[in-house]
């Protein structure tokens, strides 16, 4: 991926894509496929001609355990219908595309089953990162928080990238929003320890308004407290459920939050 590619998308795409690129390559030298199509394709169905054009790339290799060309095939034509170049170069009309009742529905279970390897992923990252967790770590503790759920929630968000700008103008390594940041006193949203301190006083905030359900706090993070409290639970739109299963799957926590709210499948 170039840094041309990272540079246009939203900050939970490029989080995304560079998760699925950490899980491809290997964390700690532990490679994982399987999680790295998952990735990929939840940014691909976050808008992103990158993301699907990665599904497609990975199923297309050979050497991959998940090798299908008609599947690979696919994806690539999505990328393609998007207008990604490489995409339309690599696409294979010698291969059918395989059917797609649902996008991602070969990755769909990966982050329901199995474990992330939270410490292993942030020892792998650039220094600078690795600070920003450090914040976390310091801070999480000190607003009831659970120190594990405050870094998915920022990995989620921004990969911990502290100039993070989305396309709402949500900012920082926690992604506020202008209105967020004065409710929680952010006064340096692209300062990291400012925007940790406003986004786990947020958290705390919403587990106290939902009752410690973590899957209904990642939600409301993702979505506002007011939809939630609409659709009293998670709300039906793909980008939040997607969201709140990766946010409790780096966490640690899914088990456990997935089996209090059941919306969450």
């Amino acid at each position: 991926m170039s840094a041309t590619v990272l540079e246009i998308e939203a900050p939970k795409v490029v989080a995304l894509l560079e998760q699925g690129l950490a899980a491809e390559q290997g964390i700690r030298g532990y490679k994982r496929p399987g999680l790295a199509l998952a990735l990929y394709c939840e940014a691909g169905e976050l808008g992103s001609a990158e993301g699907f054009f990665q599904v497609g790339r990975t199923l297309r290799k050979s050497a991959s355990v998940w090798y299908s060309p008609s599947l690979g095939n696919a994806y690539l034509a999505l990328a393609a219908s998007l207008g990604h170049q490489q995409a339309q170069e690599l696409y294979d009309p010698a291969f059918a595309n395989a059917f797609l009742p649902e996008l991602c529905g070969d990755f769909d279970n990966i982050m329901v089953s199995g474990k992330f390897d939270l410490d292993g992923y942030l020892a792998a990252l650039s220094p600078a990162r690795q600070k920003i967790a450090a914040l976390i770590r310091r801070h999480a503790p000190r607003y009831a928080v659970d120190t594990r759920f405050g870094l998915a929630v920022a990995l989620a968000e921004s990969n911990l990238n502290p100039l993070a700008v989305s396309p709402k103008n949500a900012q920082g390594v926690m992604q506020l929003i202008p209105d967020t940041q004065e409710r929680f006193g952010v006064k340096k949203p692209f300062d990291p320890e400012s925007s940790i301190r406003g986004g786990l006083t947020y958290l705390k905030w919403l587990s106290a308004r939902f009752g410690g359900d973590l899957a209904l706090v990642a939600a409301a993070y993702n979505a506002g407290e007011g939809t939630v409290d609409k659709y009293q639970g998670i709300p039906p739109y793909s980008e939040t459920r997607h969201y709140v299963r990766r946010v409790l799957y780096f966490s640690g926590l899914g088990l456990t939050e997935r089996a209090k709210t059941p919306l969450l499948r």
